[in-house]
């Protein structure tokens, strides 16, 4: 239990808690059910992000071309649905749009893995070029008239009430989609040789081999999955605007990388916890959406959230450096 109490998840948890009193004492509106329900709606999509990104930054990389990847995904399989009259079951446009995302990340895995180029430029060139080929060549205008399964999977609600006031409140059938991933990789990173595997590659790649792990083949799976991902958190997108726009989620990725660093991931890789990167989103998705109600300008937001990162990161650095002259000390 003590051993619980030093890890940045609690820290985290504690922040979000008093974050919570606050603006919920400020303004009762704040835990209202339509504002709670209005979280977890934003979190949809970030929250496949976030997983995406804590598996990057575990590995001992950083992406961020992650929402190219999602944008282009949605946009294109759209496109080609449209050309198709597409009118069979709705599993097809994800399965479409997560074959296109694999493929796009495993450009970024195999230039990483066997070119040994640095990940943040790879991901910074990939992004660019993802982006550029899509509104050169495939399409520079949203879709508004989506296809007819798109379209009815995106009314079809998960829950649906109404409250006191009248207000009729739901979660979209997707949101089904973020917690199977979010259990699949949980599970994965915890039980299976390749999220050992992952770790151990961010954690110390010469160990890594040395016992017997494929870097490369890790390093094409991770780049691959996260591309696969993305293009499902990208139709999931497209279902829940209801629309497909080429330049939607683009710029996304700082705010996600934060929310990953915050959750207690460490950037040099190697450790972080999937409760731990979904606890950062959680503090960046309230910050953003309910510092409003207790009357502070949404520019201070940015502040907030910097300060934030900042104050996360060397928590973070304070508990290695005393971790590693703990095991210092136990040496000598």
């Amino acid at each position: 239990m003590r051993k619980r109490f030093k890890t940045t998840e609690f820290y985290v948890a504690i922040i979000i808690l008093i974050l919570f009193t606050v603006i919920g004492s400020q303004n009762g509106a704040f835990f209202s059910s339509a504002n709670m329900f209005d979280l977890i709606r934003s979190s949809i999509v970030p929250g496949i992000f976030v997983i995406c990104t804590m598996m990057v930054i575990i590995s001992g990389g950083i992406d961020v071309s992650f929402p190219a990847i999602a944008t282009f995904s949605m946009f294109t399989a759209t496109k080609i649905l449209m050309l198709l009259h597409f009118e069979g079951p709705v599993v097809v446009p994800f399965i479409l749009a997560g074959l296109i995302g694999l493929c796009l990340g495993l450009i970024n895995g195999l230039l990483i893995a066997f070119f040994k180029l640095p990940t943040l430029i790879v991901t910074l060139g990939t992004s660019s070029i993802f982006s550029g080929f899509l509104l050169t060549f495939v399409g520079s205008r949203q879709i508004s008239n989506l296809p007819k399964p798109l379209e009815e999977f995106g009314k079809m609600q998960f829950i649906k009430f109404t409250d006191s006031d009248g207000i009729v409140i739901g979660l979209p059938m997707s949101v089904l989609i973020t917690v199977a991933v979010v259990i699949l990789v949980a599970v994965m990173m915890k039980y299976t040789m390749i999220g050992r595997g992952i770790y151990a590659l961010g954690g110390d790649p010469v160990s890594a081999e040395r016992i017997g792990f494929s870097l490369p083949f890790l390093q094409c799976f991770v780049y691959g999955f996260v591309g696969l991902l993305s293009g499902i958190a990208g139709m999931i997108q497209t279902t829940m605007m209801r629309s497909s726009n080429p330049v939607d989620l683009l710029g996304s990725e700082l705010l996600i990388i934060a929310a990953v660093v915050l959750g207690g991931v460490r950037i040099t890789g190697g450790h972080g916890t999937v409760l731990g990167a979904l606890l950062g989103l959680l503090l960046i998705v309230t910050i953003q959406n309910s510092l409003i109600l207790i009357g502070i300008p949404s520019y201070w937001q940015r502040f907030v959230i910097g300060a934030l990162i900042l104050v996360g990161t060397a928590i973070a650095a304070f508990q290695m450096k005393r971790s590693t002259a703990k095991q210092t000390s136990i040496l000598i």
